[in-house]
Formats: C-alpha cells, sequence, structure tokens
C-alpha cells in the first residue's frame, strides 16, 4: 500500500512545488514593477498572465478532491477556484479600465503572500519534512490576508460593473439564456461574503485543530 501511495506523493510534491515556484515569481513580478516604476500602474501586465496560468492550473486542486488523493473533498476547492477564475480573474483580463486600480494589486498581492506559504507547506507536508514554523504560518497568516484578498476582490468587482454592463462581455455565451454574465456577477457579489465567512470558519476550526495539536504534544 506504500508503494502504491508513494507515486502519489512524488507528484503532489512536484505538483505543489512548481506553485509554489510560479508565485514567488508572480509576487516578484508583482513587487519589481512597484518598484522601478513606484506605482500600482502595470499589476495586471507585469504579473496578470502568470497568475492566470496557475490559477487555471490550480483545478487540479478540485480534481484531486474529486479523486480522493486529498481529502479535501470538492466542494471547498471549487467554490475558492470559480471565486478567483471565473469572477475576477475573468474581470481583470476582459476589462482593461480595471487593471490599474489599486483594488488589483491589493487583491493580487494577498494571493501570492497567501500562496507562497500554502503552496511550500503542502508540498514540504507530503514529504513529512515540514517545520512548524511555516504549520504557524499556514494557519496564522491567512486571518489577515483572506479578508485582505476578499476586500481587494470585490472593490474590482464593484468597479468593473459599468464597464461590464456597457460592454456586455461574453454576449455570445449567454445569448441563449434570460439573463447576463452582468447579472450572474450582481448575484455573486451578494453571495459571495457569505460563502467566504463559510470558507473563513473552516480555515479558523482547522487552525485550532492543527496547532492545537502541536501545543498537546508540547505539553506531553
Amino acid at each position: 500500500m506504500a508503494h502504491q501511495r508513494q507515486p502519489i506523493k512524488l507528484y503532489l510534491f512536484g505538483y505543489n512545488s512548481l506553485q509554489a515556484a510560479g508565485w514567488i515569481v508572480a509576487i516578484f513580478m508583482l513587487l519589481s514593477n512597484l518598484l522601478s516604476t513606484k506605482s500600482i500602474a502595470g499589476t495586471f501586465a507585469s504579473a496578470g498572465e502568470i497568475i492566470w496560468i496557475l490559477q487555471t492550473a490550480a483545478f487540479l486542486e478540485v480534481v484531486h478532491g474529486a479523486v480522493g488523493i486529498l481529502p479535501s473533498g470538492v466542494w471547498l476547492p471549487f467554490m475558492q477556484w470559480c471565486g478567483r477564475t471565473l469572477f475576477f480573474l475573468v474581470t481583470a483580463r476582459e476589462i482593461v479600465q480595471v487593471q490599474d486600480h489599486p483594488s488589483l494589486f491589493i487583491t493580487f498581492l494577498a494571493w501570492c503572500l497567501i500562496e507562497i506559504i500554502r503552496y511550500p507547506f503542502y508540498a514540504l507536508n507530503t514529504i513529512g519534512a515540514c517545520p512548524h514554523w511555516l504549520t504557524y504560518l499556514r494557519y496564522t497568516m491567512f486571518i489577515p490576508l483572506y479578508p485582505m484578498g476578499v476586500l481587494g476582490e470585490m472593490l474590482l468587482l464593484y468597479q468593473a460593473f459599468p464597464y461590464m454592463k456597457e460592454k456586455n462581455i461574453f454576449a455570445n455565451f449567454f445569448a441563449v439564456l434570460p439573463f447576463s454574465y452582468y447579472n450572474v456577477v450582481r448575484v455573486v457579489f451578494v453571495m459571495y461574503p457569505f460563502a467566504w465567512i463559510k470558507l473563513y470558519s473552516h480555515m479558523l476550526k482547522q487552525r485550532g485543530s492543527k496547532l492545537g495539536k502541536r501545543q498537546e504534544k508540547k505539553k506531553k
């Protein structure tokens, strides 16, 4: 059984390591642009495409839960993937008017900081070599970074609404439906905080479980 799991562990280590490397490159590009231009103008141009690739590839995490190689299930990874991919990155790619807004910089920075902690944690945990300090960062830094990311995402959407309505983006796809992409995003905008609270609560429970176990071991 252990031999059967070994290729899966190697795959997960490789996947998470590549994602970690990609997000490190993304934050380097994002901050390099900020330092060289002393402006957030060019946020999407500097890091948007690599973040788009990394986030598209993250659909594999939904697959991992679906086929059972990870115990994460499908719903929470899918909800997070949809939140980023279908509504925020798609919006940012399609509506150039919001690509230099502070909200996009806030969003990208929060995502990068979250992922350069999360993916190394997953990679090292796969091979049983994760240090305690990284576990602590994984289950602590999300406390400020998740709200920061959600604030950026919702501001980005709100700023994109007028352009979204004017451009009628994805009109061909929604032509056969009684509603537009703009209508879908407005509904998601209202529902998103409630879905985020569910995810955030789940993470807080995980924090208590993971860090609490560590404290109990120390006492023993």
